[in-house]
């Protein structure tokens, strides 16, 4: 019985009909998709006899949102699948291939997720400066581990377990360490080079410029991307220079030669994932218009909205007009600007203003903020990461894609806020909601 269900599922077609389409690059003149299975089998055309209709009017269809930026758990995906953020990037976690062999297992309400495996970084350097000193758990974490599945209550504990990260001290270990996450399944790599002021950490150890080169060239021999935490003007520029694909932040700082940082980042075909939801919280600003939407509020827990009613405050002297500027300045020379979050897999009360899912949604009306147009805000939550991550099976509302859709009330190519009004998300050909 179960493998009939399972054939009349790939076999159901459903139609959303009479909706405006956000295709992923811009609004499109088709006013219809259809779905059969797992896949967009159309985009307009003749509607087919005996399909489920599903009626867009006053509505608009969007492909999946991407969060190319996330550190996540069982919890963290499926919180992003209810604000219809279908894939998330884990830049520094356990959902490589074969983590998301053994976790995911059976999983199927959660959101799709791709992984860099273990960072790169030196021995008591970034993110060390952010877990909890020695082996206690704080108060507030076990309070969490009586609420969960036993899934997602190793994903916590695994946040906490840092003091197994392997060691990199030498260009040898470097190369082994990209040797050890490619096994293990990485789909890039990354790298951290941060050495602590703008984390109200300064004098974190980085490693050498000579380590941090080798290991670039490494994970390329493997044709993997690399992307590096930067949140300052001088370590973008070394990341640069290192041969990196893409910027995991956007620096801070604003120094006179931005101009030149801006035009050495076009120059290199590095994309630049800018978080600024990140940026805005590590000023002192905390998330709480998002958090207090009745969009969001009904659907996170109390513990994540009150996350998002705090901050990272820990270079209160910085300001985001400078980040607006900058990113701007990327924009402007051509340079792909991803929508990525930074949050943490868990709500832990120092990572405040971020929450999974919701903070994609808060990233798109920063960027709008800063000078994008709606239209381009959300390119940079399709298209753009899944073409810069060779993710060629979704980022768009196309024949043939996978499909991961969100259908909003509204029209958020001209109201970007209208991306929170979600009525229905389909993941991989499956309505989650609606």
């Amino acid at each position: 019985m179960e493998k009939i269900n399972q054939n009349a599922a790939l076999e159901q077609v459903t139609v959303i009909t009479n909706v405006r389409i956000f295709d992923g690059e811009q609004v499109i003149a088709s006013r219809h998709v259809v779905i059969k299975g797992e896949s967009i089998i159309a985009v307009g055309g003749d509607l087919p006899a005996d399909a489920t209709i599903i009626d867009g009017e006053n509505a608009t269809l969007m492909p999946g949102l991407i969060d190319a930026h996330v550190h996540t758990s069982i919890g963290g995906l499926r919180d992003a699948l209810k604000f219809g953020v279908t894939t998330e990037l884990e830049m520094n976690g356990d959902f490589t291939k074969r983590g998301r062999e053994i976790q995911l297992k059976n999983v199927d309400d959660v959101a799709d997720v791709r992984s860099a495996g273990t960072a790169i970084t030196a021995p008591g350097g970034h993110p060390d400066e952010l877990l909890p000193d020695g082996d206690e758990i704080p108060e507030f974490v076990l309070r969490e581990l009586e609420k969960l599945s036993e899934e997602d209550r190793e994903a916590m504990l695994a946040a906490y377990a840092h003091d197994e990260i392997p060691q990199v001290t030498t260009v040898e270990e470097a190369i082994k360490h990209v040797h050890t996450q490619v096994e293990n399944g990485a789909d890039y790599i990354k790298i951290m080079i941060e050495e602590g002021t703008v984390m109200g950490a300064p004098g974190l150890p980085v490693l050498s410029d000579e380590i941090l080169k080798t290991a670039v060239t490494e994970a390329h021999k493997f044709d993997k991307l690399v992307i590096a935490h930067v949140l300052t003007a001088f370590s973008s520029q070394a990341a640069i220079d290192f041969g990196v694909n893409g910027l995991g932040h956007l620096f801070i700082d604003r120094p006179e030669y931005t101009s030149e940082l801006v035009k050495s980042i076009a120059d290199s075909g590095a994309f630049v994932t800018p978080c600024l939801v990140l940026n805005s919280s590590i000023v002192g600003k905390p998330a709480s218009e998002l958090a207090n939407d009745p969009r969001v509020h009904s659907k996170l827990s109390s513990d994540w909205i009150g996350i998002l009613n705090s901050s990272f405050n820990t270079f209160p002297q910085g300001n985001m007009e400078n980040s607006f500027k900058n990113v701007m300045d990327l924009h402007r020379a051509g340079v792909d600007i991803l929508v990525g979050t930074d949050v943490a897999p868990v709500p832990v009360p120092n990572l405040g203003g971020l929450a999974h899912g919701a903070s994609v949604h808060h990233e798109m009306q920063l960027l709008v903020k800063a000078g994008f147009t709606p239209i381009e805000a959300l390119q940079s939550a399709t298209s753009k990461p899944a073409r810069c991550f060779g993710l060629h099976d979704r980022g768009r509302i196309t024949e043939g894609a996978r499909a991961d859709l969100i259908l909003v009330n509204g029209n958020p190519t001209t109201n970007i806020s209208d991306t929170l009004s979600i009525t229905s998300v389909w993941f991989n050909g499956s309505q989650q909601l609606g």
